[in-house]
């Protein structure tokens, strides 16, 4: 695959053009509006700051949110834009709408070195729209925005795995290349699914089994262990034969799930302990029990203590370990406990010469909501999907328009 990355623009020069970036900025925010992991935003900085360095006249866009095609106050951009002000030491104004007419008068209007970010693009409903005509039609305009001698750099990881229109059809307009963190990303993932060093442990959570089954599929012949945990270990267990009484479950999934043992075996390795719940609550009761131990009502919110460990022991001996999903419902203390025994056992392992990916997605909030520190891990990607996706082996269409 050859791509024109950031470094070739740069070497062209950037001075005086403007440079239309397609970043993901789909943080979470509260209740309140703020966001609450920044994580996303601080990824894509180095591509920015370079642009900014470089003279460039950048003009950033992203989406926030599921807002359906239509404008959404609480789901505006704004929070990103303030974030990106104080992070970048300079002001970065938000445009009033997506490709209309306060967006065209600030793209005019910038200097070498400002940045500005349009409005979130899925208020289009072209953004996303199956209709290739409508889709060019948007990302003609979005493309306006940069005049006559602009250019596309594709930085938002999280999003490669969509034709979207301003993740691919505005690479078919523009001279296009891959940001520093897109670069950085397909390098690394590349590392893992290509020619990892063994042993190779994977650990996947996450709650739907149907979510994961292609990538289950992709990578259990290639480790030497995969484990599971999350909401999707309860059809496993349903599928052992165990009773998980309320805990999250696919019950048409139990026969997929019982074929995938057979064709594995022992590669697949299951909680042997759970921590039960009385109910979907942070304040719930709850205790550890054994496999057929849950309380009947009850459910089951994390793997068990003698699970970390069993999880832990596999994790020791890894050269090479990529991470997507947590063990539990980790926003609730009480049932927090198996991902950050994971995850530490990641860091654990890294220290002791271990290359560790966390595939992006809640599994990389959960490192930053626990308090993990970041540097433990060789690798945090910021793309769930598209991680997952890279390593089934599929295209990725935002990474496959750029190629040369």
């Amino acid at each position: 695959m050859t791509v024109k990355t950031l470094k070739d623009l740069l070497d062209e020069g950037v001075t005086g053009r403007h440079v239309l970036v397609r970043s993901d900025f789909n943080v979470p925010l509260n209740d309140a509006g703020e966001i609450t992991d920044p994580g996303r935003i601080d990824a894509s900085l180095p591509t920015i700051k370079a642009l900014v360095d470089g003279g460039a006249r950048v003009v950033l866009m992203a989406h926030l949110g599921r807002p359906k095609g239509e404008v959404n106050p609480k789901f505006s951009l704004a929070p990103v834009a303030e974030a990106l002000s104080e992070r970048l030491d300079q002001y970065v104004a938000l445009a009033g709408d997506v490709v209309g007419e306060d967006a065209h008068e600030r793209a005019n209007g910038l200097n070498d070195g400002d940045v500005m970010l349009i409005e979130n693009v899925r208020f289009d409903p072209r953004e996303t729209s199956k209709d290739e005509e409508q889709r060019k039609e948007f990302a003609t305009q979005l493309a306006s925005l940069t005049g006559d001698n602009g250019a596309f750099v594709s930085d938002g990881f999280g999003v490669v795995h969509r034709a979207q229109t301003s993740v691919y059809d505005v690479a078919k307009l523009l001279p296009h290349y891959a940001g520093q963190l897109v670069n950085k990303e397909i390098s690394t993932l590349a590392k893992v699914a290509e020619n990892p060093d063994k042993p190779y442990v994977v650990v996947l959570g996450g709650s739907k089994v149907s979510d994961k089954l292609g990538v289950i599929k992709a990578l259990a012949p290639k480790t030497d262990a995969l484990i599971i945990g999350g909401g999707m270990c309860y059809t496993f267990l349903a599928a052992q034969g165990h009773n998980v009484q309320k805990s999250l479950l696919q019950e048409d999934m139990i026969d997929t799930c019982k074929q995938l043992m057979e064709t594995y075996g022992d590669a697949i390795v299951l909680p042997v302990d759970l921590i039960a719940a009385s109910e979907f609550d942070k304040n719930a009761e709850s205790k550890v029990v054994d496999l057929d131990g849950i309380p009947e009502g009850w459910m089951s919110l994390d793997i068990g203590p003698k699970s970390v460990e069993l999880f832990e022991e596999r994790l020791s001996s890894a050269k090479t370990i990529f991470w997507n999903g947590p063990m539990g419902v980790f926003e609730f203390e009480k049932f927090a406990a198996g991902t950050k025994g994971v995850a530490e056992a990641m860091i654990k392992a890294t220290a002791n010469g271990a290359f560790s990916v966390v595939g992006g997605g809640d599994s990389a909030a959960s490192v930053r909501t626990l308090g993990l520190d970041e540097d433990g891990f060789s690798h945090i990607s910021t793309g769930g999907g598209a991680s997952l996706e890279f390593l089934e082996g599929k295209k990725l269409p935002g990474v496959a328009v750029l190629e040369a």
